[in-house]
């Protein structure tokens, strides 16, 4: 199986799997809605401008790596589905991060587990980071920890669908594809970011009351 895959194979096959998760009423996708998920503004980096053709091509040459086809179903209108399941053998945890890395590129723990959140809901910073590496140790690996970069603190992580190049390097800029810096983004971070401290403050201050409670029994 191959899993080098361009931006484009990456983001039809992250849509497909995003929506497979957050809106199986719809899914498999017609090719219309498939292509609206491409060119989604929201939880996507960079934003895509992707043509009929080029998602063609793109649908094509991943049935031919065995990760996604036309779905087998009743009625005119083709419909597509992704085939990660099967060819890779990922449960909902795991399928969540590896989406959210495809449609957004390299992210922190904390980053993953708010976007993913809508997909699958991961309990904390230890489910994620367990989930990572189970991923890291798949056959084949799926995702790499990214050396740090200077004057950060949290280390990223990035797919392994990439093999031809850096997935440290900043997204290109050109044939079709707009770089945003996206205010949701930030706010996605501030509220997993929030989450986890309310979750650590509640931890100590259960711990408090255990410890306070022997003085006053």
């Amino acid at each position: 199986m191959e899993l080098d895959l361009d931006a484009l194979e990456k983001r039809v096959l992250g849509s497909l799997m995003e929506k497979d998760m957050t809106t199986p009423e719809y899914y498999p996708l017609t090719l219309n809605a498939l292509l609206a998920a491409c060119n989604q503004k929201s939880n996507r980096e960079p934003v895509m401008e992707v043509d009929e053709a080029a998602l063609r091509s793109a649908l094509r040459t991943l049935h031919e790596k065995g990760l996604a086809g036309e779905a087998r179903a009743e009625g005119r209108v083709a419909r597509f589905e992704h085939r990660m399941g099967e060819a890779l053998n990922l449960g909902r945890r795991e399928s969540a991060l590896l989406c959210t890395l495809l449609l957004r590129g390299a992210q922190t723990p904390g980053e993953l587990r708010g976007r993913s959140e809508r997909m699958h809901r991961l309990e904390d910073l230890d489910e994620v980071n367990l989930v990572l590496q189970k991923l890291i140790e798949h056959d084949p690996p799926l995702v790499r920890l990214l050396p740090r970069q200077p004057g950060t603190k949290e280390a990223r992580y990035a797919d392994m669908f990439s093999a031809s190049e850096s997935s440290d390097a900043p997204p290109a800029i050109g044939g079709g594809l707009a770089a945003t810096a996206s205010r949701e983004d930030r706010i996605t971070t501030l509220e997993a970011e929030i989450a986890q401290l309310r979750a650590e403050f509640e931890a100590l201050r259960q711990q408090f009351a255990d410890f306070r409670s022997q003085f006053e029994s």
